[in-house]
Formats: structure tokens, sequence, C-alpha cells
């Protein structure tokens, strides 16, 4: 592929080196009111916004998130720690997972961890959590570079160098997008097993 897919994989190298996460110990200590989380949320994670007019989060979503049983109310409308944590895990798991898969994933955290009665605390969690997946942005960078090199070694009978390059970024994509898919079936394999056995110990609690 030619200098302008070229400048594509290099602007995907650089946006993933660039990623990080909000650390806990930059959510205010102090419970807030439902603006004051939408502002904090889009200031902190505006860099993933892919067109400036995205919303990050609104209040209607955050109503919804409550309706749906992906985050506990708020205790006199204000918001702790823990809401923006789990918020920010449903930001990102809302653009692969459905709202019930959500749900499902979010339940241990939701009626254990919530309280910090149990020995990790969510913010614990959610540091844990982040730093693993922080140090994993080298070996996907890797992976990226493998699959576009792969691409790059399709259509080469193509003569028309136009036609190949636009073909080769078409399989470039391709090929990204079935580790996504591959990930995406993965996941909610996971969370079908995870929602079967729970319905299976409610059933047994009746018997």
């Amino acid at each position: 592929m030619t200098i302008d897919t070229n400048d594509i994989l290099n602007s995907i190298l650089e946006s993933l080196a660039r990623i990080d996460y909000i650390r806990p110990e930059e959510i205010p200590n102090i419970d807030l009111y439902m603006d004051q989380v939408t502002t904090f949320m889009d200031t902190q994670l505006a860099s993933t916004k892919r067109y400036g007019e995205d919303k990050i989060l609104t209040k209607t979503m955050i109503n919804n998130y409550t309706k749906n049983n992906l985050l506990p109310p708020p205790v006199k409308k204000k918001y702790s720690k823990e809401h923006v944590l789990l918020l920010i895990f449903i930001y990102y798991f809302k653009n692969i997972l459905s709202i019930k898969d959500i749900e499902t994933v979010l339940k241990p955290l939701k009626e254990k961890y919530f309280s910090g009665e149990e020995e990790v605390e969510l913010s614990g969690l959610y540091e844990e959590v982040c730093s693993m997946e922080k140090s994993r942005i080298g070996t996907l960078q890797e992976a990226v570079k493998a699959a576009y090199d792969r691409a790059a070694e399709t259509f080469t009978g193509i003569t028309d160098e136009e036609s190949r390059d636009e073909l080769q970024l078409f399989a470039f994509i391709c090929n990204l997008s079935f580790d996504v898919y591959l990930k995406k079936t993965m996941i909610e394999k996971i969370i079908d097993g995870l929602a079967e056995k729970k319905s299976g110990e409610e059933t047994d609690k009746t018997k």
C-alpha cells in the first residue's frame, strides 16, 4: 500500500499510543449533581469523540442506565465516585454490547463492590482493569501492524495502482473487523454463560 494508506496506519498507531484512562484520583471525592457528572465526563473523555458534536453522556442516558439497572439510583439527586466509575465502564461497553449484556456484566460490581464493603473497592477494581488494558497497547499496535502487512499482500495482481490500494485498504478494514467480530462473539458467549448460571442459581433457590 502507498503513502496515503501508510499515513492511515501511522495515524492509527499514534492514536493507540495516546489512549489513556481516567484515574480514580481524578474523580472528585465529593458527590456530584447530574450536571456536574455530565460536565466531568465530557471534559475527561473529550478525546474519545469521533465528531465534535458527539455526546459523551446526557441526562437522558444516565436516567436510562438507572432505569435499566445498570446504575444504582442517586442519593438525594447526587452521584458518588462509584457512580462515575460505573458510568465510565458503561461508556466503553455501550459501543459493543447491548443494554441487557451490560447489565449482566456490571451486576456483580453494582451489587457487591459498589458499597465499598468488600475486600476490593470499586476504585481499586477499576484501576486494576485499566492498568491491565493500558499494558496491552504495545501488543495491540503490533497486531494492527500485522493486519496491515497481511492486507498489503492481497490483490498484488491488480495492475492499476489506485484500484489495488482501494482493495488493500478494504482488506485491512475487513481484517480489523473480523477481529472485532470474533471478540464480540466471545464476549457474548461468556455473558450468556453468566446469565445461564445466574438463572440456574435462582431456580435452585425457589425449589
